[in-house]
């Protein structure tokens, strides 16, 4: 199979990777005229490309982009996830009120080894039992982008291991693993830093429709969680949805602010009054929240509907996925559409290896992955990590003139290159 190669002129005005003082180590390989996104030179690659299309594919995939480790093992055959290990940072959650970067790093660093080899002992299996390994690239946190990198290209240098980058908003493809009938194209939700709308029209063929202008759904949980004095162990959104069962949005009138100006007042221990209060407060929030969530899902299922008529499901993924308030309401708004709702089962929705080994596998069919990195690769390498990295081609209609938007370490979008690509090869 002949290596899929494009030229950097295809994607040059939408280059912005700064300049770097030493050699790149990426998973895009950079020569003087091309980017190579596909090798065939990898002694188990050929074999796996030589041999029937019916080959069972064994992907490990590692996830450490933002507060949580984790790693699984996934077959291509009949859709089995082997193993799944997830490394909780909850703790560290609660102690700094969310995300603390160079704390995540850490944490990530001190358990990444753990995680992997007990997903593949759960597994069953050894390093030498793989496919290939994937990694998630981008977006996320630099800082605990690296570690899960920096172990994947280890372990795949000293296996001779194909290895695939992959963005952490393709998206939903966890609803593949637990929906065989699920087929593209169709219009996603997923949640990363920021909520995107994207239609999926093909694997790799993404049309953002739109996204956050600042604060994610999931985020404005947390600090509203934070702000009630909510325990933050599960993280906010659990924590809000289970005080706002308490309370009722139509009897809070006027928000009394006042009384949780003092965060240091858990909610366990405020007075039946101020409860009462925080319950409504959150309910409010909560319905708020979702109510904005409804108007731009509606619109944005139009704008796809528009795109591309053959659309049948509105895919729904992340933490907030599990949000069955959330849930009950966007049903409503599908429904009315004629589409179905589909969504991962909770143990998908957040952070975990199992999406990003299944992503791998399709993207190791279609010829998406790179050679094995050397068996003994520096410990300072610079590696193509992606923070900023947009899944599509933003829709006109769908962008924002508020949003503020640093533009200078973005990458080209991962449809952008895939399809750039696919252009390249044909005569």
């Amino acid at each position: 199979m002949p290596s899929i190669r494009f030229s950097t002129k295809a994607v040059q005005n939408l280059q912005f990777i700064p300049k770097l003082s030493r050699p790149l180590t990426p998973f895009l390989h950079r020569t003087t005229d091309f980017v190579s996104v596909h090798y065939s030179s990898c002694r188990k690659a050929r074999a796996i490309n030589a041999s029937s299309q019916d080959e069972e594919l064994v992907v490990l995939g590692i996830e450490t982009s933002c507060d949580d480790t984790a790693a699984a093992v996934v077959s291509s055959e009949q859709w089995r996830n082997l193993s799944q290990v997830v490394s909780s940072q909850a703790d560290l959650l609660v102690r700094y009120g969310g995300v603390a970067p160079k704390m995540a790093e850490e944490a990530h660093s001190l358990v990444i080894d753990q995680v992997v080899q007990e997903a593949l002992d759960k597994a069953k299996l050894t390093e030498e039992d793989l496919s290939a390994v994937a990694v998630i690239i981008g977006p996320g946190l630099s800082l605990c982008l690296r570690v899960g990198v920096r172990k994947a290209r280890k372990l795949a240098g000293a296996y001779a291991l194909p290895i695939i980058g992959v963005h952490r908003g393709s998206p939903c493809l966890g609803c593949k693993v637990s929906s065989k009938r699920f087929t593209v194209p169709f219009h996603g939700l997923p949640h990363l830093s920021h909520n995107l709308l994207v239609l999926a029209r093909d694997l790799g063929h993404y049309i953002q429709l739109g996204t956050a202008i600042d604060d994610a759904i999931g985020e404005a949980y947390d600090k509203t969680a934070k702000w009630l004095g909510l325990h933050m162990r599960k993280s906010g959104g659990p924590a809000v949805v289970e005080l706002a069962r308490e309370g009722s949005h139509e009897t809070a009138q006027t928000l009394q602010f006042l009384i949780c100006s003092d965060a240091a007042i858990h909610v366990a221990e405020a007075s039946e009054e101020d409860r009462k209060a925080r319950a409504d407060i959150a309910a409010s929030f909560q319905r708020v929240a979702v109510l904005h969530l409804e108007e731009k899902c509606e619109r944005a299922i139009e704008w796809a509907m528009e795109i591309e008529p053959s659309v049948k499901h509105l895919v729904v993924s992340g933490g907030v996925a599990s949000n069955q308030y959330v849930r009950s309401h966007l049903n409503k708004i599908v429904e009315k559409k004629g589409l179905q709702l589909v969504c991962p089962p909770p143990s998908l929705c957040t952070d975990n290896g199992t999406m990003i080994a299944w992503a791998g596998i399709e993207h190791f069919c279609m010829g998406r992955y790179d050679p094995p990195p050397p068996a003994c690769e520096p410990e300072d390498a610079v590696l193509d990590l992606r923070p900023r990295w947009p899944l599509g081609e933003e829709l006109a209609q769908g962008r924002s003139e508020a949003r503020s938007m640093k533009t200078a370490r973005i990458h080209p979008s991962l449809t952008s290159l895939i399809q750039a690509s696919m252009q390249q090869q044909q005569p």
